[in-house]
Parts: structure tokens; C-alpha cells; sequence
């Protein structure tokens, strides 16, 4: 098959083909690559370390170098398989059945990124170049891992070379039945806590010279699973508190454990920000352990604040191409998980909008080839309302 690069079908196959399962690159950045230089694009492979991770690499692609500069964020990197056996079509195939192309990764998000660069080429060679301002690719291989080495450390470089974005669609699938459901502004916080509760081991028969901690962390992590942060807002959804994980370092039925742990995650809408959430976490915790007399260590990690993008001209562009394909008028939400977009909404305003996510991350992985098309239409009208207007 030869690659088309301005057909959002051919090129989701090529992409899923490169089988980039974070961290691995797969070959996905270079195939971009090789299809945006031609194009005028300049690419810039980014490859970022820490210890204690696996090197990354991420693709930074740009034609022109004027304003308004508009960039779409996007990730190649993807999820396992899982049990292959399980799949219907192998899952690094890209095959095509009844309408459907299937694959990991098809949905989240190489179909999304095949569509958005079908849509900008196609603009490019519409008008013999870009018009005006400046279009770039912002595309990380670290999103599905820790996302220490992609985008957080692409926008620090962007930072360093004084390149400033003056807006960012991000291509996660964000519509749960159908294209044009949903646009997410915005998306919740999310903070992991870890609480461990000491105790003193001994033989469950002699339990007056131990000190079990396991009953102890039971009611800390009740007081805390049975509070009701909030009752939402006119944004958000209430915030939720998550017990993820309770573990205790003992095989032995008949020996009373040293310690106990728990694990959290809390969600959190626009009352909160991770100060404020992590002194309620830390006034709970210490309420019940001082009338538990439990000892205890209490620590936390966050995943990212919470953000809303006010409604504006990005917003109402990408609104107007949506509606204009669909027909839908999209709702403006903030559910759903965490994404790259938690890291772009420091330096500008970020939207995001894609494919339909029923299959993300699940066996069979598919998205419908009229939706890859109807996508790569609503990015294409997205752009040059974008630059008509910006």
C-alpha cells in the first residue's frame, strides 16, 4: 500500500503498524517525520532523560515563525496489547473490516494525529503554503507511561528557545458515543496519596504485646472513602475520593504485621487546588490517627491541577467546525482522566476534541473509517478558522 500522506486512513494504518508501546518510539515519529519535512515542516527529535525512567523520544515539528502560532499535542506512544489472542485482527495490523480500521492505538490517539496532519497538509497545499502565522506538531511518545520525559519537557524546551503557542487543540478521543458529543475545556485534578500506618509485629495469639496497624489504617481510609468533598460545580463534577490500593508486607496468617498501607487517588474540581486538597487529606489523617493513637507517615504525588479553558474564540472555532461537519453542537466538558492538556494549559489556552473513546485501551481497538474522515474535515475547517480569525 503507498501512503497517502493526506489520507487519515492510510496513514492511522501506517501508524499502527509502528508498534510504539511506551516508551518505545516504533518508528511512529520517524514516519511523521518523514511526511511533515516534505511539507516545509522543521522536526526536532527530543529525546529526554531522568533518572529512573526510560529515555523518551518526542517529534516538535513547526512551519513559519510568526503569530498567531497554533499547535496540536498529540502522543504515538500506546498502551500493551494485552492477550493477543484475545483480538479478533492482530493488534499492530491496521487491517480494516466492515468500515473499521482496528488496531492499538487507532482510537488512542494515531488515529487522531493521522487526521490532524491530513487536515493541515491538505491546508498547506490548498494555499501554496501557510498564509499567515504559525502551525506546529507538539507530539510525545510519554503520554500512555509517567509523562516525566514528553510533554512537560518539550514545553520547557519550547520555553528556552523563546517559542511561545498561542493555541493548543490536543487530539485525545473525547467523545463517548459519537463525534460531536463532547469537547473537553478542562479536566479535574488528580492527587495520589499514600498513607502507611506503623504498628509492632508479633504472633496473632499474643496480641496484648503487639500493635496491629491493619484495623487502625481501616478506619483512617473509612473517615476519608466516606467524606463528601463537594457537591460539584457548575463546570465540574463533585470531587471523589478513591481507596486504590491496601497492602500489608505479611504472608503469615498467624503473625500480627509491623505496618499497613493504603493507597488514594482523589479527583478534584475548581474548589480545590492541590494545597488545599492535601491539608484536607493531611487534617482527616491526623484527626483519626490521634484518636486511634496510630503512627503513621503520609505522602503525595500529583498527576496535575486542575484547569478550565474559559469559553473564547478558540473554543467557539472549534465549536462552529465541529457543528459544521456533525451537525452536533458538542457539550463543553471536564470529565474523564488526566491528559497531556494538564501540562499545555500553563503557556496558553488548550481544548481538546478526537474520536469516539468506547474502545481505548480494550481488546479490538477500532475506530470507523467515516469518523477518520469526518475527523480530519472537522480539524481542516478547525485550521482555517483558526488562522482566518486568530
Amino acid at each position: 500500500m503507498t501512503l497517502v500522506p493526506t489520507d487519515p486512513v492510510a496513514l492511522t494504518q501506517a501508524l499502527i503498524r509502528c508498534q510504539s508501546v511506551t516508551p518505545d518510539e516504533g518508528g511512529a515519529l520517524t514516519l511523521l517525520q518523514n511526511i511533515l519535512e516534505p511539507a516545509g515542516f522543521t522536526c526536532h527529535r527530543l529525546i529526554f532523560t531522568e533518572p529512573g525512567t526510560p529515555d523518551v523520544d518526542n517529534l516538535y515539528a513547526r512551519l513559519g515563525s510568526g503569530r498567531p502560532h497554533l499547535s496540536f499535542a498529540g502522543h504515538t506512544d500506546v498502551v500493551p496489547a494485552g492477550n493477543e489472542a484475545a483480538w479478533t485482527v492482530p493488534p499492530f495490523s491496521g487491517d480494516i473490516r466492515d468500515g473499521k480500521v482496528y488496531g492499538r492505538g487507532a482510537v488512542d490517539m494515531k488515529g487522531c494525529v493521522a487526521a490532524f496532519v491530513s487536515a493541515a497538509l491538505k491546508y498547506i497545499h490548498h494555499h501554496s503554503g501557510l498564509p499567515r502565522g504559525s502551525l506546529s506538531f507538539l507530539i510525545t511518545g510519554d503520554e500512555e507511561g509517567p509523562s516525566i520525559n514528553g510533554t512537560m519537557k518539550i514545553l520547557d524546551w519550547l520555553k528556552s528557545r523563546d517559542e511561545v503557542v498561542d493555541a493548543c487543540l490536543v487530539g485525545e478521543p473525547s467523545n463517548p458515543s459519537a463525534l460531536g458529543d463532547e469537547i473537553r475545556i478542562g479536566r479535574r485534578g488528580s492527587l495520589n496519596a499514600e498513607i502507611v500506618v506503623h504498628g509492632k509485629q508479633g504472633h496473632s495469639a499474643y496480641p496484648q504485646i503487639a500493635d496491629n496497624p491493619v484495623p487502625k489504617l481501616a478506619r483512617i481510609i473509612d473517615r476519608l472513602a466516606s467524606a463528601k468533598l463537594d457537591d460539584g460545580t457548575p463546570d465540574f463534577q463533585p470531587s471523589n475520593l478513591q481507596v486504590t490500593v491496601i497492602s500489608v508486607p505479611n504472608t503469615a496468617t498467624n503473625v500480627i504485621p509491623g505496618q499497613a498501607v493504603a493507597k488514594l487517588n482523589i479527583r478534584y474540581n475548581d474548589l480545590w487546588n492541590r494545597p488545599k486538597i492535601e491539608s484536607w487529606v493531611r487534617d482527616n489523617v491526623a484527626r483519626a490517627a490521634a484518636e486511634l493513637g496510630a503512627k503513621y507517615d503520609l505522602s503525595f504525588s500529583g498527576t496535575g491541577d486542575v484547569f478550565l479553558t474559559q469559553p473564547g474564540p478558540l473554543v467557539t472555532t472549534l465549536t462552529d467546525a465541529v457543528k459544521s461537519v456533525t451537525g452536533r453542537t458538542p457539550a463543553l466538558t471536564t470529565g474523564g482522566g488526566t491528559s497531556d492538556a494538564r501540562f499545555i494549559k500553563d503557556i496558553c489556552p488548550v481544548v481538546e476534541f478526537g474520536l469516539v473513546n468506547a474502545t481505548i485501551h480494550q481488546v479490538d481497538e477500532h475506530t470507523s473509517i467515516d469518523d477518520l474522515e469526518k475527523l480530519t474535515e472537522i480539524y481542516g475547517r478547525f485550521i482555517s478558522n483558526f488562522f482566518r480569525s486568530g
